[in-house]
């Protein structure tokens, strides 16, 4: 697995990828932490949270987790691991363009992928 730098290095070059638009009201910008979130449905240690993002009092702002990404992807190369770092920031950034245009799908989306996770076949009836 990449160092935590690395990661940061990557999340920059990343970050400058996206048009300044995207930017728009995102007051608390992009942090990379260091810890592994797991997701509170989580069955057995297996679902992790590799970005987040928060809109509140305190402003709009994406967390990406490295810890997370360690243990998801630290088997990847780091060309693929780019690409995931990439994945999850674009998705991250979706649900920023999202809440500023009063939209929920993705939000929804990720809703249905957390009950295909809880409930396996017994969703799809």
């Amino acid at each position: 697995m990449i160092t935590i730098d690395r990661m940061h290095e990557m999340l920059e070059e990343i970050s400058a990828e996206f048009p300044a638009a995207f930017y728009e009201k995102l007051n608390g910008g992009i942090c990379l932490l260091p810890e592994a979130k797991t997701s509170p449905y989580a069955r057995r240690d297996d679902l992790y949270i590799l970005g987040e993002y928060h809109y509140n009092v305190m402003g709009r702002y994406i967390h990406i987790y490295y810890g997370s990404f360690c243990r998801t992807h630290g088997h990847l190369e780091e060309g693929a691991l780019y690409e995931e770092l990439k994945k999850t920031l674009a998705h991250e950034f979706t649900h920023h363009l999202e809440a500023l245009a009063g939209e929920r799908g993705l939000e929804i989306q990720d809703e249905e992928d957390l009950a295909e996770y809880l409930y396996g076949d017994e969703w799809d009836d």
